[in-house]
């Protein structure tokens, strides 16, 4: 899907292509191949619901924090989705147009975040949005994007428990990140005990639910704590005097934003390190590791569906691309890499319908394969989820993760029976 394949189109795309390089040869050389693609698809024929779409340009939307307590998170997602979108125009853009984008910046606000869909869409009239973060950002802007009919690609882990015709959830939801990784903690540590703490919001409080059915019902161990901070929360002390004296066998995590950072440090200053204590986290990536210090971090796990560690040869290729043009010590998280499937996965799903109309890119976006992915491979279900791997990886020093466990691919099943 992605210019990692072998960079040839399709002999009859080729064949096009050719022939449109042919009938422009009067035209700059560069330009020809965009130029041939963009005559073949009309805009009048292409773009039937005024959407900003020119001969030349389409225009997409980037709705991230990139300022407040979440900006930790989502700048790297705001990177991916550049990358992929530098990518996909130096290959002549989708469908002869190369992609113009608009970003607003959510501010770690949620109806900030709904009043700039809102202008996307209203007033921009944009083709695609690439945003959001937390679930409470992705729930504000659903009823706009629904109303509008607009299409986002949402790049977080989350709780599940959603599926809307205009939205496709590039990242895991619960049952593919939480069963999977409580599984292995209850297999590989004999865990029977879990203390569950959160940010006091739906994802992490709907991931505890679905954690605390998965360890009572499933694997027949006992919840001994659960607690919730507020976003942006730095007082971690009477919660962690509260894990001394429960001493649960795993600690599981879902603490997220710039609370990580206070979190985890308070933790190492308590002597509450992975020497005598397992502690499992669903939101801290490489992203987070850089602001907390993997000297914090070292020896818990953290389970996702991708590191920056992974070893594969599409894996290697971004994270060289990645740092090439955001800097040598940039890092990319699970989140990041999730963010960057979103322009591949709008621009194969464009290109199969051949067109920018999204009821058309909708219907063609299940069973689309990325072999392209950094993650190894993906495919879109017909629930607009993902089917993936879940890994284990276990924090280093040096702030990257070693993977110590993969999972077979996982079906995505946002409503799963049994744990709402």
């Amino acid at each position: 899907m992605s210019h990692h394949s072998s960079s040839k189109p399709p002999s009859s795309q080729r064949r096009k292509i050719m022939m449109g390089i042919v009938a422009g040869a009067a035209g700059a050389a560069m330009a020809l191949p965009g130029l041939a693609m963009a005559q073949q698809f009309p805009t009048a024929k292409i773009n039937t619901t005024k959407l900003a779409i020119t001969d030349t340009e389409v225009t997409v939307g980037q709705l991230h924090s990139a300022t407040g307590t979440m900006a930790i998170s989502e700048t790297g997602s705001i990177q991916a989705e550049r990358l992929a979108i530098d990518q996909i125009n130096s290959m002549g853009g989708i469908l002869g147009r190369k992609i113009k984008i608009i970003q607003e910046d959510g501010a770690s606000d949620w109806p900030t975040f709904a009043e700039k869909a809102k202008k996307l869409l209203e007033n921009d009239h944009v083709a695609a949005v690439f945003g959001c973060w937390t679930s409470a950002s992705r729930k504000a802007v659903l009823p706009v994007f629904e109303k509008d009919n607009g299409l986002l690609y949402y790049p977080t882990f989350y709780e599940g428990l959603e599926q809307s015709k205009n939205v496709f959830y590039t990242g895991q939801e619960a049952t593919q990140q939480v069963l999977a990784g409580l599984n292995w903690v209850a297999k590989e540590k004999k865990a029977k005990t879990f203390f569950l703490i959160g940010s006091d919001y739906i994802w992490p409080r709907t991931s505890n639910k679905i954690a605390r059915k998965h360890i009572e019902n499933v694997l027949k161990g006992s919840v001994v704590g659960e607690e919730y901070y507020p976003l942006g929360n730095t007082q971690f002390g009477s919660l962690i005097n509260k894990i001394k004296l429960k001493k649960p066998d795993v600690i599981f995590a879902d603490v997220v934003g710039g609370s990580n950072v206070a979190f985890y440090k308070q933790l190492k200053a308590a002597g509450v390190t992975a020497k005598t204590q397992n502690l499992l986290t669903i939101s801290v990536t490489e992203d987070e590791m850089l602001g907390i210090g993997g000297e914090n971090v070292e020896g818990f796990y953290a389970s996702m569906k991708y590191f920056q560690s992974l070893d594969n040869p599409n894996n290697k290729k971004f994270v060289a691309e990645f740092k090439a043009k955001f800097g040598a010590n940039s890092v990319i998280g699970d989140v990041t890499q999730a963010a960057y499937l979103g322009p591949w996965l709008w621009k194969a799903a464009v290109e199969k319908a051949g067109s920018f109309d999204v009821d058309k890119v909708v219907a063609a976006s299940p069973g689309l394969e990325l072999k392209t992915a950094p993650e190894g491979y993906v495919k879109v279900h017909a629930n607009h989820h993902l089917w993936s791997k879940t890994r284990i990886g276990e924090a280093q020093k040096d702030g990257q993760f070693k993977v110590i466990y993969e999972s077979d691919l996982i079906e995505p099943n946002p409503f799963p029976k049994g744990y709402q």
